[in-house]
């Protein structure tokens, strides 16, 4: 029945291999069980009930994009869009946590409304592709100014804004180890290095008295202080348009750049370049991000780290059901992410980081229409501390370049509509 369901045996796989691909996808992207909670609680939330959370909306957008869409791929509330929910919206911008949940359900419900009626394809492509890749690398490094600022290695200093921290401080010393240690075990094959440095980083601060061990199992916490709590009210506010905006065309980008990759990895891709059963699969994202705000979490999308499955020998959605398991499975392992310090995290977000500087490589340096646009997000977004900023400008720098280059056929509606709105933005905010 799995078989014929999944076509599994179609495509050239067996159960065998899915159940292994999804459990090597689990180990790939477990490290968020740590890192969501851990961010999410700076915005004020309940630690114990954001990684329950964390869990249930992770498992569920498996569970809907192996159902529905048969697709490798798993989902899980994003990295940069949790960094976004907590230092841009909450603690930059002032708005509640409880608004920040109901401004992530609303893009998710856009998100949801733009799949079904293929407006999204329309959208991805008219936005040139170095902003794309100038956003990606742009979230990079504001998740890397975060690390490092969460890691005590960059420091505030009254005469040059930043300067460099202690560097004979444990805490330092441990998140430097557990950076080196991920690279060194992902050199060597090991999909599941983030998580397995997160553990030895927890390790040692246990051993030097900076967390306490509180047991390996135990009864879930309790959802109670995150389920339901989105305050629609504030959300429906004209100055929170932009963080909606903002929110949805990140996952915008995140999702459609995953599915390319992981479909493409697999095999799965058509002959045209599209990707197989993509209606379904964006359905599958979009909703999964509206339950995720109701369950008290932010953006859950697709995880690039499906690959690490699909190169186990996943081809179909039961890899992405198997991974789903895990994290329901995962619900019972609470007191683990309770015992693992702030720092210990920090490591990964610089990996992730890194990982996501890669996307400058498809920028042609030697075009000022693609180079100043994209060294102004790179510049600009972390530097204001708001990824929204960042882009705005970007935006806004790349519409008014067309302009005056006399090379307006290079933009889009979307381009000058997009600039537009962040232009109003920056005057009227």
């Amino acid at each position: 029945m799995l078989d014929q369901f999944f076509k599994v045996s179609a495509r050239g796989s067996s159960l065998r291999r899915e159940v292994l691909a999804g459990f090597t996808t689990f180990m790939a992207m477990s490290y968020v069980l740590f890192v969501n909670p851990s961010l999410l609680a700076q915005a004020g939330m309940d630690h114990g009930a954001v990684f329950v959370a964390t869990c249930l909306a992770a498992a569920l957008g498996c569970l809907l994009m192996g159902l529905l869409a048969n697709l490798p791929i798993a989902l899980a509330p994003g990295m940069g869009l949790n960094a976004f929910f907590t230092y841009v919206i909450v603690i930059e911008q002032g708005y509640s946590w409880q608004t920040a949940l109901a401004a992530v359900f609303f893009s998710g419900a856009l998100f949801l409304l733009l799949s079904l009626f293929r407006v999204r394809e329309w959208i991805i492509n008219s936005i040139p592709l170095p902003l794309k890749m100038g956003i990606a690398a742009g979230i990079g490094m504001f998740l890397a100014l975060i690390a490092l600022k969460t890691a005590n290695i960059i420091v505030a200093s009254p005469a040059t804004l930043v300067t460099l921290g202690d560097l004979h401080s444990p805490q330092v010393l441990l998140v430097l180890l557990g950076f080196f240690i991920i690279f060194a075990l992902a050199h060597r094959g090991w999909h599941s290095a983030v998580l397995v440095s997160i553990m030895l980083v927890s390790l040692v601060s246990l051993l030097l008295g900076d967390s306490q061990f509180s047991g390996v199992l135990a009864v879930p916490p309790s959802l109670a202080p995150t389920f339901l709590q989105l305050n629609f009210y504030e959300a429906l506010t004209l100055s929170i348009i932009p963080v909606v905006l903002t929110l949805l065309f990140l996952d915008l980008f995140d999702t459609s750049g995953t599915l390319v990759a992981v479909t493409q990895k697999a095999g799965l891709m058509q002959a045209d370049g599209t990707v197989p059963e993509l209606p379904k699969a964006l359905i599958a994202d979009s909703s999964a991000s509206m339950v995720g705000a109701l369950l008290g979490t932010s953006t859950t999308t697709s995880y690039v780290e499906s690959t690490s499955g699909v190169s186990a020998g996943g081809r179909t959605g039961l890899t992405a059901v198997v991974t789903g398991g895990c994290f329901l499975l995962a619900l019972w392992f609470s007191p683990l992410t309770a015992m693992v310090p702030t720092y210990a995290t920090a490591g990964a977000l610089l990996y992730v980081a890194t990982l996501m500087l890669t996307s400058l490589q498809h920028v042609e340096w030697d075009d000022v229409l693609q180079a100043v646009p994209v060294a102004v997000i790179l510049i600009m977004m972390p530097l204001t501390f708001s990824i929204a900023d960042g882009i705005g400008m970007g935006f806004i720098c790349y519409a008014l370049l067309c302009l005056l280059t006399g090379q307006l056929q290079r933009t889009s509606i979307s381009v000058w509509v997009l600039a537009s709105i962040f232009l109003a933005k920056f005057i009227f905010a």
